[in-house]
């Protein structure tokens, strides 16, 4: 059995057969925790967590960045100008993926079909080999399946803020897609010609803006 006085008076003493147990006001008031201990405990548990939350942000914050000049490309842009002899306008979002090894690149027409589906619709993967310093781009579009044929893979270099991309289908039917970065006006240009038997004709001239 508890020893009842060791226990800090819970009884006054030991109860007569029959009779209540009688509980020390005293012993109970000193169960109860002091206001002023609850309130420092509180802001103590406040401050702890606020905290844990600031050192997690940057965590959070730090995002790993790739190719300086493919993350002037990360964002969401508005693609505009001619393309095929025709007015466009186009919604571009580019954004890193896999551990910044690619930049994804989603462009979208607000020209729509018949059944609501974008009159064009494009995903593009670029990537940068550190090795050789040479740029590749992955092009799959609505236009037509293209099986990832070599000609859905344009390759290039970097000169300056420009990257060169060249779409070979044929040794004599070419794409030429050029990046060409402006960071005066934080813009994008797209060129894009088509070769065929050694006549280069325009396809696009299309400007990228936030």
């Amino acid at each position: 059995m508890y020893n009842m006085k060791r226990l800090g008076g819970l009884a006054n003493e030991h109860p007569a057969e029959g009779t209540l147990l009688r509980i020390n006001p005293a012993f109970c008031a000193r169960l109860r925790p002091h206001p002023a201990h609850t309130t420092v405990m509180a802001n103590r548990l406040l401050l702890t967590t606020i905290v844990l939350l600031l050192a997690a942000e940057p965590v959070h914050a730090q995002v790993r960045r790739g190719d300086p000049l493919l993350d002037r490309l990360v964002g969401k842009w508005t693609l505009s100008g001619p393309m095929a002899g025709k007015p466009v306008l186009h919604d571009v979002t580019a954004r890193w993926v896999l551990d910044a090894e690619y930049v994804e690149i989603h462009e979208v027409s607000r020209d729509r079909k018949r059944n609501g589906a974008p009159a064009y619709e494009a995903i593009v993967y670029v990537g940068r080999d550190s090795a050789t310093k040479e740029y590749a781009a992955l092009w799959l579009d609505n236009t037509a399946y293209g099986a990832f044929a070599p000609a859905g893979t344009g390759h290039g270099f970097a000169a300056g803020d420009s990257i060169a991309f060249v779409f070979t289908s044929s040794p004599t039917s070419h794409v030429y897609n050029t990046f060409k970065y402006d960071a005066k006006s934080d813009t994008w240009e797209w060129h894009l010609d088509n070769e065929d038997d050694g006549k280069r004709t325009m396809f696009a001239r299309v400007t990228l803006t936030r």
